[in-house]
């Protein structure tokens, strides 16, 4: 499939085929579960220091990655300043060495032939950063923290999500803590997970969206402010927190891949962490001029698991 990498590097991220839309019976405010001695910190960024980010930690992805998304990714876009990692979204112009001469493309939009979208386009108008741990750090159950503030702007596709590497998307397994986009003209703040069918490239999901006027009525400053995302994962269920809010409780007693994924279950498989800032795709929305450029500031990133 043009544009779709055979493993899980570039999978249709929030790409909605074969989605359950899964509501939670009560919605209401969660203690997480509670920090005692019987956890360890097993891995953790907290973004000191200025500069580049850790290539130790972190490796960048380049270029057309997918959901048809505007930006060109570039590792120049990912970079550490006053204690936190910052990916920036820009107006630019770069080349696309992919480029086929006989596309027509107009703006932001262009005519498909096949899946070629990453070749119909001359220039990006748009860079942006994605960073993730593949083949650097994965783990198995334990506890996601991630302490951080979104552009929430439209055309803004911010992401917090997790892989894993051993299959193809979806049969590899996508956690997404956080994602941030605008559905049917309206911000939310999505949740979800997503395994594999009987059919190739086509996803199950479980995907809880909140509307982002929830958490301006209780903070209308909360664009404003760092925000936490929990994730708490266990061999039985994946428990998403915003702010000790509960967002989506995911019970893995539900998420078996289909044929294509041999009938097993990716949420009992280590995974890797992703972060990214999109910029419009096949969910984020047109982007304004005077939204640029667009910061999505991660304070720390810490994984704990048991002793």
């Amino acid at each position: 499939m043009d544009g779709l990498m055979k493993d899980c590097k570039a999978p249709f991220k929030g790409l909605l085929l074969g989605m359950c839309m899964c509501t939670l019976p009560q919605l209401s405010y969660s203690q997480l579960q509670p920090m005692d001695d019987s956890w360890q910190l097993v891995w953790s960024d907290e973004f000191e220091g200025s500069g580049n980010f850790d290539v130790e930690k972190w490796q960048a992805e380049n270029g057309f990655v997918r959901n048809e998304e505007y930006q060109w990714y570039q590792a120049d876009n990912a970079y550490r300043h006053n204690g936190m990692l910052i990916l920036e979204a820009r107006i630019d112009s770069v080349p696309n060495p992919k480029y086929k001469g006989d596309a027509h493309a107009e703006g932001n939009t262009w005519k498909k032939r096949g899946n070629g979208w990453q070749t119909e386009r001359q220039y990006a108008r748009y860079t942006s950063a994605s960073v993730n741990t593949r083949g650097k750090f994965s783990f198995l159950y334990g506890r996601m923290e991630v302490r951080a503030r979104i552009p929430a702007v439209i055309g803004s596709w911010p992401a917090i999500w997790t892989l894993g590497d051993n299959m193809e998307w979806p049969s590899c397994g996508e956690i997404d803590v956080m994602e941030y986009y605008h559905v049917d003209g309206k911000p939310h703040i999505l949740a979800n997970a997503a395994w594999g069918n009987d059919r190739r490239y086509s996803a199950v999901w479980n995907s809880k969206r909140t509307p982002y006027s929830h958490f301006l009525e209780k903070d209308p400053y909360w664009n404003e402010k760092f925000h936490v995302w929990v994730m708490n994962w266990t061999k039985d269920y994946i428990r998403i927190y915003l702010d000790d809010e509960l967002l989506n409780d995911i019970p893995l007693s539900s998420t078996f891949n289909g044929s294509i994924g041999k009938g097993e279950n990716p949420f009992r498989k280590p995974q890797y962490i992703l972060l990214d800032l999109a910029v419009g795709g096949i969910n984020g929305g047109e982007p304004q001029d005077d939204s640029f450029p667009m910061k999505y500031e991660v304070d720390y990133v810490r994984v704990y698991q048991r002793k």
